[in-house]
């Protein structure tokens, strides 16, 4: 294994389901969640990103009780030994706080901690750019507060470019943004309001964006986790998606996940990349 192995972090669906509501996915959706059917979904994103891909994949313990932990996204935002810890916006997450955090300490992370009464929901709403390194789309509107963004710039040495959101079925950005291996972006852009529609479009080429329709947005598509230089995984992809992405050097690879699209997650929400 090289140092140049993507990292990730995931928790096992032990104890997941649907047991509240507190994004739109979620209304309906409780006690409808198929235990072994959220196993082998979850079973079959770890084997791709791991044995398929040969990518690295350490794991939090599952808690009873805390059925969203499996969304390891959400812990924080980590890049080159640097943690800062997420804080929930509602108290059915708030138990994770501690076990993610007694994770990080135990492999060896140097936390920052975020000022008090400031919500954070780590790289559910935080993604570093792929073409520009120092550079982190940044999101607020339902799970993180904009003064989170301040911190963040000077936790990492990043640039911060603010994005807000304003469709509650896209409460967190991975749920409908994607910076891509390569350079390029994935987006939806009726999640943003206008001004950060703008700046994404201000900042990014037109040839290296590609906005995703309604389906595809709400088939998670925007969810997807690259692996190395040219691999994407997602739930799934429409063949015009597909063909997009392929015609940009990547190998596209579909693995159900739609399980966990019940609570409101898929391949993204499920991995933490711990390498930056």
């Amino acid at each position: 294994m090289t140092s140049n192995t993507p990292r990730f972090l995931m928790c096992a669906p032990e104890f997941f389901g649907v047991e509240y509501e507190i994004n739109p996915w979620m209304h309906g959706k409780q006690g409808t969640v198929g235990f072994s059917e959220a196993q082998a979904q979850w079973g079959a994103l770890y084997t791709l990103l791991t044995d398929t891909l040969g990518g690295r994949a350490e794991q939090v313990a599952p808690r009873p009780g805390l059925p969203d932990i499996v969304f390891t996204a959400n812990a924080g935002l980590a890049k080159g030994g640097v943690v800062v810890p997420s804080r929930f916006r509602h108290r059915e997450r708030q138990g994770e706080e501690p076990i993610y955090r007694a994770w990080f300490e135990k492999n060896g992370f140097s936390l920052r901690d975020l000022p008090p009464g400031v919500a954070f929901e780590g790289a559910g709403d935080a993604l570093f750019d792929t073409a520009e390194p120092e550079l982190l789309w940044a999101a607020h509107g339902f799970r993180t507060d904009e003064a989170a963004h301040p911190f963040l710039a000077e936790a990492f040495g990043a640039e911060v470019i603010p994005l807000r959101l304003t469709d509650p079925r896209f409460y967190h950005l991975d749920t409908c943004f994607c910076p891509l291996p390569g350079g390029s972006l994935l987006w939806h852009p009726a999640a943003f309001d206008e001004s950060s529609r703008r700046r994404v479009r201000e900042r990014v080429a037109e040839d290296r964006r590609f906005e995703v329709d309604d389906a595809d947005a709400l088939a998670f598509a925007c969810n997807a986790v690259g692996v190395g230089a040219s691999a994407l995984v997602l739930n799934s992809a429409s063949p015009g998606l597909a063909r997009w992405l392929e015609g940009r050097g990547l190998s596209v690879h579909q693995t159900p996940l739609t399980e966990f699209m019940k609570a409101g997650g898929s391949a993204k929400c499920l991995t933490l990349r711990l390498d930056g």
